[in-house]
């Protein structure tokens, strides 16, 4: 098995910081967090602090970042993001920088603005170009007015907008189109989710410096998702069920996992799309697994890993959620991947009058 010290000797990896534009020297150490939660990406840097210039770093205010990386020779820009904080270690001379990539800006700023005549895709485009992002959009054709169609059902716009971000904005339209949200270099991306296509790599034990396995139980059974809801002005309420079979032997999986939600005025398609999203959510962490191994450049957030060698039913495809790359003088390059395992089918169902049962709500 061999050893994070030993990674490099086989290749030269190398990393490059520009701040402002310029390159930053005496780059000791850089990492780079990934994930594919809607959240920011994450980076932070070790240098040496004789390499640059403390009166700088005593004084700035803004710092763009862009980091690069490279493997014999092949550089490839992995993030680009402001600097949150600066450290200065004067006896030990070191700089310490940490940041987040460029959806920073969104989630700094707050929003008043209600929307309701714009699709989705348009206020997608209107952020990016307000934070001079290149917006990379599907268009959609719901106002998003029709999200709050009573004042009690949503309080995310108008007089209650305080409390919102333009980032939480997008990720509230995001779920409710049913896209994924990311900002990747300087692109904001507000698109349908890439297709399940094949797995990127195969990963077995003898490729990894570390492997580890964990299951669920709770959520190896069937899982039952049931959204109940009303619609104030027809005065209906109905409710819609999504289950997903895990093909477990008649009496040997024990009853389903069952979860219930109610949530106020939403039509029967979008309490059935809402059902089927927490179940895919919900089965996703039946299995995740994580594993460090020596650092490349192919893998992102949003590819599939499949495990082999195992022996075990954790031999399948994964979904990536976090790859987390560091790259040290000390350490060679090294890379930390979590992975959860694909969803299963699940099948959706409108019954007449289903009884809700205790469950997450």
């Amino acid at each position: 098995m061999p050893e994070a010290g030993l990674l490099s000797n086989s290749r030269t990896p190398a990393v490059l910081a520009l701040v402002n534009g310029s390159e930053l020297p005496g780059v000791t150490q850089a990492r780079i967090a990934s994930n594919n939660h809607h959240a920011a990406d994450r980076f932070s840097l070790r240098v040496a602090l004789s390499a640059t210039n403390p009166v700088f770093w005593a004084g700035v205010t803004q710092a763009l970042v862009e980091l690069r990386l490279g493997i014999d020779g092949a550089w490839q820009s992995v993030i680009q993001g402001e600097v949150d904080s600066v450290e200065i270690d004067w006896l030990r001379h070191e700089l310490r920088l940490e940041g987040r990539d460029l959806s920073a800006a969104l989630i700094e700023t707050r929003t008043q603005e209600s929307f309701q005549n714009r699709t989705s895709s348009e206020i997608a485009q209107i952020l990016a170009a307000r934070h001079g992002l290149t917006a990379v959009v599907t268009p959609t054709t719901t106002p998003v007015g029709r999200y709050y169609q009573l004042e009690h059902d949503r309080i995310v716009l108008n007089q209650f907008a305080k409390a919102t971000t333009e980032w939480d904005l997008l990720v509230f339209l995001a779920q409710q189109e049913g896209f994924d949200l990311f900002v990747q270099g300087n692109e904001l991306h507000f698109q349908q989710p890439v297709p399940q296509s094949p797995p990127t790599m195969t990963v077995t034990p003898d490729d990894l410096i570390d492997l580890r396995l964990d299951r669920a139980l709770t959520l190896a059974r069937d899982i039952v998702v049931t959204v109940k809801s009303w619609n104030s002005k027809q005065s209906t309420a109905f409710t819609q069920t999504a289950r997903a079979g895990k093909g477990t032997p008649s009496g040997s999986g024990g009853p389903p996992q069952t979860y219930a939600l109610v949530r106020p005025n939403l039509t029967p398609d979008q309490a059935l799309q809402l059902a089927q999203s927490l179940l895919a959510e919900l089965s996703q962490h039946e299995r995740v697994v994580s594993f460090t191994m020596p650092g490349e450049l192919t893998l992102t957030p949003r590819s599939i890993v499949a495990l082999a060698g195992t022996g075990t039913a954790f031999d399948q495809s994964y979904f990536v959620a976090e790859v987390d790359r560091t790259l040290s003088v000390a350490g060679g390059f090294v890379q930390q991947v979590r992975v959860k395992n694909a969803s299963p089918a699940a099948s959706a169902t409108i019954p007449a009058d289903a009884p809700l049962t205790p469950g997450l709500v």
